[in-house]
């Protein structure tokens, strides 16, 4: 699929992945709708994009308010008259002892991480279905597959993220609507605390640059890909988890206790 002409709605747009995906977009002559709630960010990408020679708006929202979600349809319905692509990229996370998470915090998570992509889904699908066309595109990660300690709340979301993918998928096979749904491993990217960033740096986790997983996510897109998963060996432990999960706990035991430290808040 082309993306020439191609309008594009993208969440979490300011952020590591996210600013790169609206890079490369624009550069191959999508017009993205730049969703996020800071105006200061959102501001200096767009400028960034059209002094490139591309076309971008921005629609300012902070997703914590469930009523952002409907605001942000009509906005991007009313700018770019209609969406082609709904990219659901903004996220959160928490790189925590769980026991230690503030029962806010873990509503704020689901909401943003699955609650959000959900909504913003149904509320662009009538759309779709009456075009029979359209592309929406999950950002989802590696701990969708593999629930990870001290990431226990985002694992949960990324997880129902991803069987929201694979089940949508399903529902829409014969109505001409394409579900991506990327998983991508640990990526340099301001989601890492102090914390996290210590503890990657002590269990070797490798970390991938966001321009090229946005490449990655770009390329999925024009392929209209079903899945992407990035990144060896995860991608291939999220595989095993499906078949033999006691096997990747038990490799999991040593980086889980040198992690422990880290995620500890005191």
């Amino acid at each position: 699929m082309k993306l020439t002409g191609k309008k594009v709605l993208l969440t979490g747009a300011t952020g590591g992945i996210g600013r790169h995906i609206a890079l490369q977009l624009a550069a191959q002559g999508a017009m993205v709708a730049l969703v996020c709630h800071d105006v200061a960010k959102l501001s200096k990408l767009m400028d960034e994009i059209t002094q490139q020679g591309g076309k971008a708006l921005m629609i300012v929202a902070d997703f914590s308010h469930a009523h952002a979600i409907q605001g942000v349809v009509e906005s991007a319905r009313h700018q770019m008259k209609g969406v082609d692509i709904l990219i659901n990229n903004a996220g959160v996370l928490d790189f925590i002892v769980f026991e230690q998470q503030d029962a806010e915090r873990i509503a704020q998570m689901v909401q943003i991480n699955l609650t959000v992509p959900m909504q913003l889904t149904r509320a662009l699908l009538p759309d779709f279905i009456a075009r029979n066309s359209g592309h929406i595109v999950n950002v989802g990660s590696i701990f969708g597959s593999i629930g990870f300690p001290h990431y226990a709340t985002y694992s949960a979301t990324k997880f129902g993220l991803r069987g929201f993918s694979q089940a949508l998928r399903r529902e829409l096979q014969d109505r001409g609507i394409l579900v991506t749904y990327v998983a991508p491993r640990a990526v340099q990217t301001p989601l890492n605390d102090a914390q996290a960033t210590a503890m990657q740096k002590a269990t070797g986790t490798r970390l991938d640059d966001p321009a090229e997983v946005a490449g990655r996510i770009v390329g999925a897109i024009e392929r209209g890909q079903q899945e992407l998963y990035i990144g060896q060996p995860e991608s291939f432990f999220a595989w095993l988890n499906g078949f033999l999960p006691r096997v990747v706990s038990q490799g999991l035991k040593k980086q889980t206790a040198l992690a422990y430290p880290f995620a500890l808040r005191k």
